[in-house]
């Protein structure tokens, strides 16, 4: 599967909200643990992702993402530190694959994409957080991630139950 993979500007991102909705909705229902409980109505999800331009426009966040044959299929997001003293660490997140989309190598590819792009804006330290035990977990150690540690009962899932999330980070050259 080729993807062509964009950042998007503010507007890009309002121009893309539908779809990124989609790819949201159906991460929260494939029980991704990314912020959200079921069920999450299309207009929690549209709101969320309209949210997000602002900082985009203000350089707080970057968002990127895939499309295969013209549809979004992934997306991944990288939030800058707003401080002085933090300005050479970022966050990667929300990174999301649509489930008839994973298995090819989208997920590795956006998170290269998000390296790549903090790197450039002169970050050289990225952290990231992810269900103990899921699907992105192993793929961030194959990536070269290295685990911080686990906190017990971090986040909710999908259905509300309460889950471990795993800390993880990575240096990246500027």
């Amino acid at each position: 599967m080729r993807a062509e993979v964009e950042e998007l500007t503010a507007a890009g991102l309002l121009a893309h909200a539908e779809a990124l909705a989609d790819v949201l909705e159906d991460a929260v229902a494939g029980g991704a643990s990314v912020g959200f409980v079921k069920p999450l109505t299309r207009v929690a999800a549209l709101k969320w992702w309209r949210s997000r331009a602002a900082p985009v426009a203000n350089g707080l966040l970057a968002v990127w993402v895939a499309r295969v044959g013209g549809r979004v299929v992934g997306t991944v997001q990288v939030r800058f530190a707003s401080t002085p003293n933090g300005v050479h660490r970022a966050e990667v997140a929300k990174l999301l694959v649509h489930r008839d989309a994973r298995g090819a190598g989208l997920g590795r590819e956006l998170l290269a994409v998000a390296e790549r792009g903090a790197a450039g804006r002169g970050v050289t330290l990225l952290v990231l957080d992810t269900r103990s035990g899921s699907a992105a977990e192993r793929l961030y150690r194959r990536e070269g991630w290295a685990e911080v540690g686990v906190i017990p009962d971090y986040t909710a899932d999908p259905d509300g139950v309460l889950r471990p999330t795993t800390l993880f980070h990575k240096k990246v050259d500027a």
